[in-house]
């Protein structure tokens, strides 16, 4: 089955994406609103829920997951995934797991910016268990069989996304590489401060948490920041002068089955 959306709302998000931030964006918009004709730029794009949910005329999209990137451009040039075939054939473990080995083949061989890598990308995140994206050390894709009863996947074509991206730039790299203007709005959505950071090969330590707080902190224009409100992490962004605000966040992922809200760190610097 198709999935649709209506023509004059918001696109969703293309993905299915663990901490993803559709739930925040109705806090985000309250702090956007006025900054319309700035650029956007996110150092974590993650699941492109805020970005889709500003719809910026702009934006500078950065991410860790080289991967995701790749698909993002994919996406943004009109991806075709009629190749992932009939729904009731691609929801089998056999199927997934044949699948993710061509993936993990593309990434041995330097073929993971293909098109054929994006949309297995695609096909592994509608599939896979809860969304997740996970890297083992040597660089290859380790997410599990999700054994849902029904999935739907977008066929053939994403409608929409060319135009909504189209002056949208994607990059894959470490946040202090990226090229900023003085006016960019940031906004800033790291992987959490919790002992999974598999999210990318490398990883996000403690030491990457205190360099993003820095450099977000020296930008002249408007800056947003979440991420788990945890003690350190409330400390870290009040120590360089964020004002901040703690919400309840949808638990999406837990792996001791704890679907609790947890508390949200939304902190602000540069904006009234």
């Amino acid at each position: 089955m198709a999935l649709a959306f209506d023509e004059f709302e918001r696109l969703p998000p293309p993905l299915k994406w663990a901490g993803g931030k559709r739930w925040l964006v109705p806090h985000l918009r309250e702090l956007w609103a006025g900054n319309e004709n700035r650029r956007l730029v996110e150092p974590f794009v993650g699941g492109l829920a805020v970005t889709l949910g500003l719809s910026p005329k702009s934006a500078l999209l950065n991410d860790l997951n080289p991967h995701l990137i790749s698909f993002y451009r994919w996406l943004k040039r009109g991806l075709d995934v009629s190749s992932i075939g009939d729904e009731r054939i691609a929801n089998n473990r056999a199927v997934y797991a044949q699948k993710r080995n061509r993936f993990n083949e593309l990434i041995a061989s330097g073929k993971s910016d293909s098109e054929e890598a994006a949309v297995l990308f695609y096909y592994l995140n509608r599939t896979g268990f809860n969304g997740l994206c996970r890297f083992n050390a040597s660089g290859f894709f380790n997410v599990p069989f999700g054994r849902y009863h029904k999935i739907q996947y977008y066929r053939p074509y994403f409608p929409g996304y060319v135009r909504e991206l189209r002056a949208h730039t994607f990059i894959s790299g470490d946040f202090e590489s990226m090229r900023l203007r003085k006016s960019d709005f940031i906004y800033a959505d790291p992987p959490y401060d919790v002992e999974f950071t598999s999210y990318s090969a490398g990883g996000f330590s403690w030491h990457d948490q205190e360099r993003l707080a820095e450099w977000l902190a020296k930008h002249p224009g408007p800056v947003v920041a979440s991420n788990q409100a945890t003690d350190r992490i409330l400390k870290l962004y009040r120590k360089h002068g964020f004002k901040y605000r703690t919400l309840d966040a949808p638990r999406r992922i837990s792996c001791d089955g704890n679907r609790d809200d947890a508390k949200e760190m939304l902190a602000v610097k540069g904006l009234p």
